[in-house]
């Protein structure tokens, strides 16, 4: 092999990893940006961006925007705040009916 053989060797194993970095790079990015932004779906994101990776990029723009969709609470909260108006309507039913017996 002549010097000019491995220096066109040596430029296609640089492109070669800077493809391969650059493939992880993107893959990895909505997994990572869910994680700093503490998005409870952080796993499914990063599932999704790798899944549309290996089929040509079609998932990979849902998942990078699904990492910036804000998330506004748990189910949890939810759960407590439905009790909350649980507890106001019936203490409101309560006032209600004391209301109509003392008006008859």
């Amino acid at each position: 092999m002549d010097l000019a053989s491995l220096f066109a060797l040596f430029v296609m194993a640089v492109l070669f990893l800077v493809i391969v970095a650059a493939i992880v790079a993107l893959g990895s990015l909505p997994g990572q940006i869910a994680k700093t932004r503490n998005h409870p779906h952080t796993d499914a994101i990063n599932v999704a961006s790798w899944i549309g990776l290996a089929f040509g990029g079609i998932l990979w723009p849902v998942a990078l925007v699904w990492a910036f969709v804000p998330f506004s609470g748990s189910l949890s909260t939810c759960e407590g705040e439905v009790e909350s108006l649980r507890k106001q309507v019936a203490e409101l039913k309560t006032e209600l009916s004391s209301l109509k017996s003392a008006s008859a």
